[in-house]
């Protein structure tokens, strides 16, 4: 204070208020307040958050050096996953890490969010469908109609695998499989006669050895073994429904707006480390345990039954394109993209 007032004597009141204000006045306002503080809340239970998010945010509060804290909560702990998005823009939690499906965001692009099947055969299909076959304006434009909520962007996680009590080798053994799984998926098995459940994140274990699971179609086969699931189910069915779980990060609108623009740029920088650490924690940990793995036997359906499966996921995503404009528009992409990795050839797409 002794140097503000030192410098407005001699600057003179009139030049002292304008450029005293815009150097000085800042950082004594913002030290006043204290630091800026958000609760963020993921999807993900305490094990798998350690490497999904908690190492991002650990980051964001470092490098912020006490402008702004982020306070992380886990799956189902301040609100049911289900509610969160309501929750964000009431302002009861500040951000969100999650699929836009599992949250029931108001948009028509959120049945994409999680596994919708077979869009992608691997994760890097996501950050290329986002960045450049146009998926992000498609996104701005859909959450820019619901008031409250920022959508931040969108990265790949796992694939979606059944990992089971009993073995799965054809596809009559879906049948009456009760299975934790995601809304869009879990409607698309209910195809092939598995029975969808939807429990708390932090039950699922106990519900497997309780026998009120079958099994969980939720991830791939590192989360089995990050998670515990892989301690309470037999087998690993290698066949999936999609290569890569799409997830984004979303903030509440006005909280989003009070950032400075260096902290939203330091937000957005982390999601893109957290983004890239994902691809290959998952990337390697997905063949290591089916490699070296020792809890989980892998099983297979012949590639031949499989292909009904694939080819009912055309059928779905027709129906899913009669929903809307937009919906229609993001599946063309997803055809031509799937299109063009075909073309492409190795090692873009085998067979």
């Amino acid at each position: 204070m002794a140097t503000r007032r030192d410098f407005i004597k001699k600057a003179g009141l009139a030049t002292a208020g304008a450029v005293g204000t815009a150097t000085l006045g800042a950082p004594y306002v913002h030290a006043a307040k204290g630091p800026i503080k958000w609760r963020l809340q993921t999807y993900a239970g305490p094990a798998l958050a350690e490497h999904v998010i908690k190492p991002s945010i650990d980051a964001f509060n470092k490098i912020a050096n006490g402008e702004m804290v982020i306070e992380l909560y886990f799956a189902d702990q301040l609100v049911p996953t289900s509610e969160l998005f309501r929750a964000m823009q009431k302002g009861t939690i500040d951000a969100v890490q999650s699929d836009d499906d599992s949250i029931a965001a108001p948009v028509d692009v959120s049945v994409f969010g999680g596994y919708f099947p077979f869009a992608c055969r691997y994760s890097l299909d996501v950050p290329v469908l986002f960045n450049q076959y146009g998926l992000n304006e498609i996104w701005e434009e859909a959450y820019g109609e619901v008031k409250g909520v920022t959508w931040l962007g969108a990265g790949a996680w796992d694939p979606c695998h059944f990992n089971t009590v009993k073995p799965i080798t054809s596809l009559a053994d879906l049948k009456g499989l009760r299975v934790f799984t995601f809304p869009t998926a879990g409607k698309f098995l209910a195809r092939f006669g598995v029975v969808p459940v939807t429990l708390p994140w932090e039950d699922i274990e106990v519900a497997v050895q309780t026998g009120e699971l079958d099994g969980i179609a939720w991830s791939g086969i590192t989360e089995d073994y990050t998670v515990g699931w892989a301690d309470v189910t037999n087998y690993f069915l290698t066949n999936n429904i999609s290569g890569a779980w799409i997830g984004s990060y979303f903030a509440n609108s006005e909280r989003w707006n009070e950032l400075p623009g260096h902290l939203k740029g330091l937000f957005k920088i982390c999601m893109d480390s957290s983004n890239y650490y994902r691809q290959y924690w998952y990337w390697g940990g997905e063949a290591d345990l089916r490699v070296n793995g020792d809890k989980l036997k892998l099983t297979s359906i012949p590639d031949e039954e499989w292909a009904t499966v694939e080819a009912e996921a055309q059928k779905f995503w027709d129906e899913i394109a009669a929903t809307s404009p937009r919906t229609k528009k993001v599946v063309n992409i997803f055809k031509k993209y799937n299109a063009d990795m075909a073309k492409a050839g190795r090692p873009y797409r085998y067979g």
